[in-house]
């Protein structure tokens, strides 16, 4: 299985990207809120028991869709401090094992941008980062710094481009396990 690792800051626009690439490609969509939404309700954000169970889910898939023979799977990820200094390289292990490899892709955006995306209604739905005080408090104090993650294979600037140009670039720039190229972005699956 090859795991699409799309990684930036908030709002830089890994779920909007990510849905158009899952569209132009026919890989699943794996995004890291569906594991926040699923511990939320019992567990604070950051606790112990969250950061546990949120990384045990976020492999557990992993594994599970190598095991089931998922072609291709896309996952959204931002780094923050409530994440285990080991869990990217966990998940690169996981998938090198089970004969999978993981291919990251790093979406940036100017700071100013992200500002003005920061309280997006398609924010707010997932509970999501919205205060641009607290984002300039956290980017400040090096919350959101990635030095555990590889250098990724594809870089896109979100600024520059709408979503489904920035998932045409990472659908070009990758290839599906058969070696095919991807389908270009706003092509349709068959039926």
């Amino acid at each position: 299985m090859k795991l699409i690792f799309i990684y930036g800051l908030p709002a830089s626009g890994k779920l909007t990207v990510a849905k158009e690439l899952a569209a132009a490609t026919g890989y699943k969509l794996f995004h890291n809120h569906l594991a926040v939404d699923l511990l939320l309700p019992v567990f604070e954000f950051g606790s112990e028991a969250f950061v546990q169970l949120r990384e045990e889910v976020w492999l557990l898939v992993f594994a599970e869709a190598c095991r089931s023979g998922v072609p291709g799977m896309i996952f959204t990820f931002a780094q923050e401090r409530t994440v285990t200094a080991g869990f990217v390289a966990n998940a690169v292990e996981l998938m090198t094992r089970m004969g999978g490899t993981v291919e990251f892709v790093r979406l940036e955006c100017p700071i100013e941008e992200l500002r003005a995306r920061m309280d997006a209604a398609s924010r707010q739905a997932y509970g999501k980062l919205t205060s641009v005080e607290m984002f300039d408090e956290l980017l400040a104090d090096g919350a959101f710094e990635a030095d555990a993650i590889p250098v990724a294979r594809v870089t896109v600037d979100t600024g520059a481009c709408s979503p489904a140009e920035a998932a045409e670039q990472i659908a070009k720039a990758l290839v599906l396990p058969d070696g095919r190229p991807a389908r270009a972005a706003g092509a349709h699956a068959p039926s």
